[in-house]
């Protein structure tokens, strides 16, 4: 049995086709799923990370973003630490429903840590939403951090990945100081 010292719940949220799937993948395995069906509801991964000489095992929550699933969502953000919200930089439609899905985790779990993600940065020719908007609207958001990265070429996956244990484990310490 794997030891561990800290166990993180990471919900990803976005619409669908958007990458969250094959970011999961890529983090997990290091390899790029070419053909993917679409998820059906929730999918849950799980990879034991080492940071700063702790284990930590982060539970990654992969939700299928089509509509149909979205009665089901409240009972998965439940118990959440953190949550990746992401968005395709070639589809400006993705990037508009931001709010959405941002209302939906705060309606739930209050304000866990957020990282907004522009995906499919190995697209760039083809992008609609510049960096600057998405960094604009992680700010108006009061979102932890904001990346874009490519799970196909892997550029920025495990930057992403090392962003969000660093902020979980801040925030665990921050409530840790708060009850001595």
């Amino acid at each position: 049995m794997v030891e561990y010292k800290y166990i993180f719940k990471v919900v990803i949220l976005g619409d669908a086709s958007v990458g969250k799937t094959t970011l999961t993948y890529r983090f997990i395995t290091g390899d790029f799923l070419q053909t993917l069906k679409s998820s059906i509801g929730t999918t849950l991964y799980s990879k034991l990370v080492e940071y700063k000489g702790d284990s930590i095992k982060l539970q990654i929550w992969d939700f299928a973003g089509e509509k149909r699933f979205r009665f089901l969502l409240l009972g998965y953000i439940e118990g959440a630490n953190g949550a990746f919200l992401m968005y395709d930089i070639t589809s400006s439609i993705s990037f508009l429903h931001l709010q959405e899905w941002l209302d939906v985790v705060r309606q739930q779990e209050g304000h866990i840590p957020i990282m907004l993600i522009g995906s499919k940065l190995d697209l760039k020719k083809y992008r609609t939403v510049n960096k600057e908007e998405g960094q604009s609207v992680a700010k108006q958001y009061g979102l932890f951090s904001f990346i874009e990265l490519s799970s196909k070429s892997g550029e920025n996956v495990e930057i992403a990945m090392e962003q969000m244990t660093k902020i979980l484990l801040a925030d665990i310490n921050k409530k840790e100081m708060f009850h001595l």
